[in-house]
């Protein structure tokens, strides 16, 4: 998940964020959620909802350090893995004629 400056402000701030996107049928929720006794991005699915939740400690100072995000795996009972990475949205490097105002500049563009 991607999230932009305004996203990452906000969710340093009050600890959530949440987005809906519409299907003809139902909406699929995505949220972030930071949690004091988390000690790993976990992420749960329940009720046509995505919940990743963070550790408090690891966004405290996010909004304004050069941490790019976070990731996590982990192993499922089936033996496969469900990977997790959390990041600041770049603008891209090639024009993709979208609004990317509230993208973080990327860092491969500066000089």
């Amino acid at each position: 998940m991607r999230i932009t400056k305004t996203e990452v402000s906000q969710f340093c701030r009050t600890g959530y964020i949440q987005e809906e996107t519409q299907f003809v049928n139902s909406t699929f929720t995505y949220a972030l959620s930071s949690q004091a006794d988390a000690y790993a991005i976990t992420a749960k699915f329940e009720e046509n909802k995505l919940t990743i939740v963070l550790p408090l400690e690891g966004i405290q100072n996010w909004e304004n350090s050069e941490k790019v995000g976070f990731g996590n795996s982990i192993s499922l009972t089936d033996g496969k893995t469900l990977s997790l990475l959390v990041e600041k949205d770049f603008t891209c490097l090639e024009d993709r004629g979208e609004d990317e105002s509230e993208n973080y500049p990327n860092p491969k563009l500066q000089h």
